[in-house]
């Protein structure tokens, strides 16, 4: 296992100008990181070879891989012009992940409200969602890239989606980047759907949440709803209300022996809390 950094964890320090992705590569690695995952966010990788290259050696000199490179996308909305148009504006990020070196890439398939979200929905849009990752997945085994998606944005959240989704799809080079929190957002128990997935993990972001239940009154800033009305909000990896040992001990037992990546969204100084969250889950793994 390679322990490593979601640049995503940092994006509040990249959008208030304190750090830029480069600072975040020099960052991880001060922390003991083994990896950079790239998340263009606050920043853009499209159209900006200069950054690409640029990364590519910051990673080199200072020491760490780059694991993957996650990227928006939604091939859910318009006609079939524009899934047809997002499906090569995907594989331009393809091409991307390639520059940097990467061989692994997480895509995003749509984002939903829990309104929009249901079994009824899903199973309509599911063809069209096969076609999406299989021509991407094709398209991205030319670079030897291994593609996903991850259990996030409500509508493709729920451990059984994800499954039958890298069941249908059927490609070698397609699994699921995992993230042992983002269950929450669908009411499921992070250790059950952490079991029921790991057999397509094909990366994995570690992260932790302090859960209310809906019973109570809305705690305010900083919360939002699980599809089914829990209160969630990011925690420092460790701190929150995910049985976070039993999570680390399922993944190792698997035998998984890829990338993990600590993912912070909390409402914590972002530096300093995603290296407490870094340190724990190092502690943890390695006590396992």
């Amino acid at each position: 296992m390679k322990l490593g950094m979601s640049s995503y964890s940092l994006a509040n320090a990249i959008h208030k100008g304190e750090m830029s992705i480069l600072d975040v590569i020099q960052w991880t690695k001060d922390q003991g990181g083994e990896h950079i995952e790239i998340v263009p966010i606050g920043y853009r990788l499209t159209d900006n070879p200069q950054l690409v290259a640029d990364i590519v050696s910051k990673a080199g000199e200072v020491g760490i891989d780059i694991s993957n490179y996650a990227i928006g996308a939604d091939f859910l909305i318009g006609d079939e012009k524009a899934f047809q148009a997002e499906i090569e504006r995907v594989k331009q990020e393809v091409d991307i992940a390639n520059q940097l070196g990467v061989r692994r890439m997480r895509h995003d398939i749509s984002f939903k409200p829990p309104e929009e979200a249901g079994i009824e929905q899903f199973d309509h849009d599911l063809p069209q969602i096969i076609e999406a990752c299989q021509e991407i997945a094709d398209y991205a085994k030319q670079y030897q890239i291994v593609t996903s998606i991850e259990n996030h944005g409500f509508y493709i959240q729920a451990s059984d989606r994800i499954n039958l989704i890298v069941s249908r799809v059927n490609r070698s080079n397609f699994g699921h980047t995992l993230d042992t929190g983002n269950f929450l957002c669908a009411d499921e128990d992070p250790i059950t759907a952490v079991y029921k997935c790991m057999g397509n993990a094909t990366m994995v972001h570690v992260k932790d949440f302090y859960i209310r239940p809906r019973s109570w009154h809305n705690p305010g800033e900083g919360w939002f709803p699980s599809a089914g009305g829990q209160y969630l909000r990011g925690a420092v990896t460790g701190h929150g209300d995910i049985e976070l040992v039993s999570v680390l001990k399922m993944i190792k037992e698997s035998g998984y022996d890829g990338y993990v990546s600590i993912e912070f969204e909390g409402m914590e100084e972002c530096r300093k809390a995603s290296g407490i969250s870094l340190q724990n889950v190092r502690n943890i793994w390695n006590q396992l």
